[in-house]
């Protein structure tokens, strides 16, 4: 069965369970699935349940969407993400994505955990993402384009929304939380980077790396939707004093730094006029 025609089934099968209709989407990355413990849920529905959607074999990601309300909105919640290195297409990836235009949300709203390249950052520091580098070696609008679902060549001039930014630094000053701002760039994993990667990565303006939202970025970009990305850095790693980052430690990271993430992304929904 077709890409579009997979995505429609799984839409139509959502919809057959609810005629919920949320506003905002949220993509919850590693460790940082405690944001759907403050929505009150209308349903969950597991991602196995739902015809051809994609399950993550990740450490930490439960799987399931939530919809429910969050500060006054109706919000879907992907707990949970599926990426390249797990062995799934971008079209794969990018899944989760598709499923919330369709749906009809307007805003999608991205969180992941990430290594800081910047030397001035620290460990679970929040980064509010304003650009990106895509070093996946891939893009998930390569092949044939649905006209429906946007143009065949999107520009990626604003691909993270500068008034959306805006209003989390707002948010964040009013409420104390540190918030730095970077550009983040995707690389496809599974192994974590050399010293002389991560060199590289900082000279060509990174200052943040990891190894997801991007896909989700462009084809959101490609549905026309709304994009604010947040990542936590959960280990910082300068190329002349490298230090192993084990898995453990970025999930208790992303984990540590979870409470004020899901404070600010609270207040900012609050603060949202949509």
């Amino acid at each position: 069965m077709e890409y579009k025609a997979k995505v429609e089934k799984a839409v139509r099968f959502i919809q057959g369970k609810t005629d919920f209709k949320p506003q905002i989407a949220i993509i919850l990355g590693t460790g940082l699935g405690g944001i759907a413990n403050v929505i009150s849920p209308h349903i969950i529905i597991p991602y196995r349940e739902i015809p051809y959607f994609p399950v993550s074999t990740a450490p930490s990601h439960q799987g399931q969407i939530i919809l429910g309300t969050l500060e006054g909105k109706n919000i879907m919640a992907f707990q949970g993400r599926v990426h390249y290195y797990e062995g799934y297409s971008l079209q794969e990836v990018s899944f989760s994505t598709r499923v919330a235009a369709l749906i009809g949300t307007k805003i999608l709203i991205i969180s992941n955990a990430a290594g800081g390249l910047n030397p001035l950052f620290r460990e679970a520091d929040l980064m509010a993402i304003v650009d990106h580098i895509n070093l996946m070696g891939d893009n998930p609008l390569r092949g044939q384009n649905i006209d429906e679902w946007g143009v065949r060549f999107p520009d990626m001039v604003e691909p993270y929304d500068k008034k959306l930014i805006d209003l989390l630094e707002k948010v964040a000053l009013k409420e104390r939380i540190k918030l730095q701002k970077g550009v983040y760039v995707a690389v496809a994993g599974p192994s974590l980077e050399t010293a002389a990667e991560t060199r590289f990565l900082r000279l060509i303006g990174a200052d943040a790396v990891g190894m997801s939202t991007v896909p989700e970025v462009i084809a959101a970009i490609h549905h026309g939707l709304r994009v604010l990305a947040i990542s936590v850095i959960t280990n910082v790693n300068l190329p002349d004093n490298y230090q192993p980052a084990p898995i453990e430690k970025v999930v208790a990271t992303a984990q540590k730094a979870e409470t004020k993430l899901t404070k600010l992304i609270c207040c900012f929904i609050k603060s949202l006029e949509i």
